[in-house]
């Protein structure tokens, strides 16, 4: 096919050869499956990010470093520069936590070069070497869902000892490989140290995977994964080899109102945000 215009200069440096396909398009990017000399990989192209939210932004940029103080200060103040240096820093989010998750050995598409808004990385197959489809798209028995539940909490419990929440993930943003899921999407991932959103993030990922695997394994629903994890991880107890229970008593004291009613909110946001993208694939 005919290479768009933002994969030219690609083609131009040599980072690739021939554009096989449009893969998929959605809010955040485009993506396309390339040839580069004898491998087929894939290229996301980011698009403008006028559908995000400003509190989300503020939630998921939290604490990121820019490149200097001219640039944090027209950020600050919503300028043109600003706002191109905002979107830069949300694409480079995703390639700086790509290459950080695949150092820590977790199951993420292997990235191989970031230029001009355009992230090259592995193109994640099936069994057959076709696209992998994703985890929405795939029933699953009761057995496979149990099996696919736990190797994604042992991926979640990577990345956060990585230093990394995923800060959306579900099964709209989870491939299923021929060696099992692989993690995708990563423009929002926050540090979990230098976020104070981090926390209820990591409990939203993990809640997120209890509720679509508990749809095919309903005991799965009964489990309390996501405290117990960040529980470990306050306390300095968190490894890649540690064993989860699922089980976890909170302990008695004082209600956070204010920290409630954030997570209505943003469960309630969560829920607009999954009946658009289930729209949009009808």
């Amino acid at each position: 096919m005919k290479a768009p215009p933002r994969l030219q200069s690609l083609i131009e440096e040599g980072l690739i050869d021939t554009v096989v396909r449009q893969l998929m398009s959605g809010k955040e990017a485009m993506v396309f499956v390339v040839r580069c000399g004898d491998e087929t990989r894939c290229a996301k192209i980011y698009k403008e990010a006028t559908q995000r939210s400003f509190r989300q932004a503020v939630d998921y940029t939290e604490n990121r470093k820019v490149k200097n103080t001219r640039q944090a200060r027209a950020m600050a103040k919503g300028t043109k520069f600003g706002r191109q240096a905002q979107e830069a820093a949300w694409q480079s989010a995703e390639v700086d936590a790509l290459y950080r998750l695949a150092d820590a050995g977790v199951r993420v598409p292997r990235p191989y070069n970031f230029h001009d808004g355009v992230l090259l990385m592995e193109l994640v197959t099936d069994e057959h070497g076709d696209a992998a489809p994703r985890l929405n798209d795939v029933a699953l028995s009761p057995g496979q869902a149990r099996t696919h539940h736990a190797a994604l909490l042992v991926e979640v419990v990577r990345m956060l000892c990585a230093g990394v929440v995923h800060g959306d993930l579900s099964e709209f943003n989870i491939l299923l490989a021929a060696d099992g899921p692989v993690i995708i999407d990563l423009p929002q991932a926050v540090d979990a140290a230098g976020n104070n959103h981090a926390k209820r993030m990591l409990l939203r990922d993990v809640d997120n995977l209890r509720d679509f695997f508990g749809r095919f394994a309903p005991e799965l629903l009964q489990t309390r994964y996501g405290p117990e994890i960040w529980d470990l991880y306050q306390r300095g107890l968190l490894h890649p080899e540690t064993v989860l229970t699922g089980q976890f008593a909170r302990m008695a004291g004082p209600v956070d109102v204010g920290h409630v009613m954030r997570e209505i909110d943003d469960a309630r946001a969560e829920e607009a945000a999954r009946k658009l993208r289930m729209a949009t694939l009808r």
